[in-house]
């Protein structure tokens, strides 16, 4: 994962995963912001809360406050996600 702007209204950037991995060991969320998810390249997989979601190449992604999120790469070709974060909390992570 690499922020390309922290704050101070916005936090985003881009993961990109490489076959086999995901973005993080387990599931994260957050207590006041919500995160959005763009697939720019590639087929992934989104988790939301425990439901496993096909995640295709130009899709969006939308995780509310307070739900748990994660994404694999179960392909066998990277997959770049850009994320961003609504409001600056840098600390808001559950």
């Amino acid at each position: 994962m690499k922020y390309l702007m922290r704050g101070p209204s916005i936090d985003w950037g881009v993961i990109l995963l490489k076959p086999g991995e995901s973005m993080g060991k387990n599931a994260h969320g957050h207590n006041i912001i919500d995160e959005t998810f763009y697939f720019v390249e590639g087929n992934g997989i989104m988790i939301i809360d425990n439901k496993e979601f096909e995640a295709p190449e130009g899709s969006v992604f939308l995780c509310e406050p307070k739900e748990m999120h994660n994404i694999r790469n179960d392909s066998d070709k990277p997959v770049k996600i850009v994320f961003i974060k609504s409001q600056y909390h840098p600390e808001d992570k559950i």
